[in-house]
Formats: C-alpha cells, sequence, structure tokens
C-alpha cells in the first residue's frame, strides 16, 4: 500500500497520509489498516454515531506513545467544508464547543485520517443535547476482577431490568469491561436516567458487597470488584462507541455481544470468547448483522421511582 493516496469516498475527495505507518506495534496494524477497517465497519457503526457529538482520541505516533496522544473535543478546524458539527455546551467554564458529527463514510474516513482510533459519543444527540437516548451502565473492574466478573453483573442488572418490563443489550467494552445499554428513544432527561441507574447500581452493591462498588473513589476499594460506574448517564460524558477500535496492545473492538454468548463465557469461564479484534468484528457483521441496532430503535419508558 502506497503510504500516501488521494481518494473519492462517496463524492467527497480525501487526501491520506502515512498508511503504512504502524500504529499497532504488537500487532503491525498499519494506520492504512485502521482506515481500512473503519471503511468496512461504516454501515453499521455509523448509525450509532450520527447526529451525536463525538469526542475523537487520538493517536498520532501509535497506541503505545500515550504521551503524544490526545482527546480531543473541538472539532479541528482544518476540517472539511462537509464535516458536520454540533454545538454543545461543554462544562460551566468550557463555554460552548463545536463537536464533530459523523453522519455519513467520508467523515468516518476522514476522522480515521486524523488516527482517532477511538471515537467517544454522547449518549444523546446533538440537537437535543439534555435528551438522552439511552441509559448506559458502564461496568469497570478492578483487578484481579475481569471481563467474567463484568459478565456475572452484568447478567443480574440484566435480571432486575427484565423484572420491570425493559430490556437491555450488551457490549464489550473493547479493553477489560463491558457496558450495557437500555434503550430509551422517548423523551426522557438525564435527571431522570440518572437516579435511575445509580439506584440499580446501589441495589446490586448492597446484595453483593464483595463483588460490586457503586462509589467512585479510591482504587484500593475496588480491588478485585466491578465498578458500575452509573455516572456516565451524564450530558457532559461520553461512552466508547459500539464498534470503535480501542487504544490496546492489538486492535480490539467494543463489540455487541448476545446474551447467550455472554452466558456461555461464563458458564465455561472463557474470557478471551468475549474478546474480539478488527477482522473478527467484521466477519461477525456478516454472519449476523449489528447485535447493537435495537439500541436505536426500541422505544422504552423508565418506570417512576
Amino acid at each position: 500500500m502506497a503510504s500516501d493516496r488521494q481518494v473519492e469516498v462517496d463524492g467527497r475527495e480525501l487526501k491520506l497520509t502515512n498508511l503504512d505507518k504502524v500504529l499497532y506495534p504488537e500487532a503491525d496494524f498499519t494506520k492504512g489498516e485502521v482506515i481500512d477497517y473503519y471503511a468496512k465497519v461504516a454501515d453499521a457503526m455509523v448509525p450509532h454515531l450520527a447526529g451525536r457529538a463525538l469526542t475523537l482520541r487520538r493517536f498520532p505516533e501509535g497506541v503505545d506513545d500515550t504521551d503524544a496522544a490526545f482527546f480531543e473535543k473541538r472539532c479541528p478546524k482544518h476540517r472539511p467544508e462537509w464535516v458536520q458539527t454540533t454545538r454543545v455546551l461543554a462544562g460551566p467554564h468550557s463555554g460552548y464547543i463545536d463537536y464533530c458529527v459523523c453522519d455519513d463514510l467520508p467523515t468516518l474516513i476522514w476522522m480515521a485520517q486524523l488516527a482517532a482510533i477511538e471515537l467517544h459519543p454522547s449518549l444523546s444527540l446533538g440537537s437535543k443535547h439534555e435528551q438522552p437516548t439511552v441509559l448506559a451502565f458502564d461496568l469497570d473492574p478492578g483487578p484481579p476482577a475481569g471481563i467474567l466478573d463484568c459478565s456475572r453483573v452484568a447478567l443480574r442488572l440484566r435480571e432486575v431490568l427484565d423484572h420491570v418490563g425493559i430490556e437491555c443489550f450488551a457490549k464489550t467494552s473493547g479493553s477489560k469491561g463491558m457496558q450495557l445499554y437500555v434503550p430509551l428513544n422517548t423523551p426522557t432527561s438525564y435527571e431522570e436516567t440518572r437516579p435511575f441507574a445509580q439506584a440499580l447500581a446501589k441495589l446490586l452493591a448492597k446484595q453483593t458487597p464483595d463483588e460490586v462498588i457503586a462509589k467512585m473513589g479510591k482504587k484500593t476499594l475496588r480491588k478485585g470488584k466491578v465498578l458500575i460506574d452509573w455516572y456516565q448517564n451524564n450530558e457532559r460524558k461520553t461512552t466508547i462507541a459500539v464498534y470503535s477500535l480501542r487504544a490496546r496492545e492489538r486492535p480490539t473492538v467494543s463489540t455487541p455481544v448476545s446474551w447467550e454468548e455472554v452466558e456461555h463465557a461464563l458458564d465455561n469461564e472463557d474470557a478471551a470468547s468475549l474478546a474480539f479484534e478488527a477482522a473478527e468484528v467484521l466477519d461477525r457483521i456478516e454472519r449476523h448483522g449489528d447485535l447493537f441496532a435495537p439500541v436505536l430503535e426500541l422505544k422504552q419508558a423508565l418506570p417512576k421511582m
């Protein structure tokens, strides 16, 4: 593959540079392969990004060089004129920021060209930033706990939600954890979703205090436990996008998984079965379609507390 290339993507002109630069040294995975992955996953991924404020996590020197890596909230000024943005109040001291929005394949390719390995969208659409479309639980294991411990907690959360008639969907974080998404797609607010998520997290922490923690704090208190991060349900927070690559040693991906896969992994103590790299994810989409598609369409309302 040539190091630089001028391409046309759906009628948009893009210059791709340093395509042979290795961004994942352990896997010898190049920038060109990162761009190729995002091009191939776009049909499944873009609907989950469309209309949402995106924070980019860029690794211009590769995943090993964390000193050169950075989060980018403000959409770069040198962006092509066709890249869409949404203006969002970033915080009491930050004012309004124009975030990038990824509504199409050319924009996704442009972001990959920036070495934006990780994409972190809001839980809301930019047009209604105070109204989340989902409720999210971020399950973060404290070593030596791992993804199987997260699976156990995820199944408990699913059971509690099932009792109140609410469906949820799981994805790996692409790192060591797992996330549960509760599709809402009905008018709500973070003032409703956050207390609900907090109440469920506290319930599980009370029931299984040796396994679950629901309060952010010293890492020593989290040893061997799974933190249920309910505070992700906040208009100023973002969560790793479904199908996003992660900046780990290898090109792992935040991947939707079926509940049958979660149960099977737990029953067989097979953590490896819940780890997926780029090529495997593309194969899964080919075989199963987008397992996260219901998150975009399913309409549910949280029960009153």
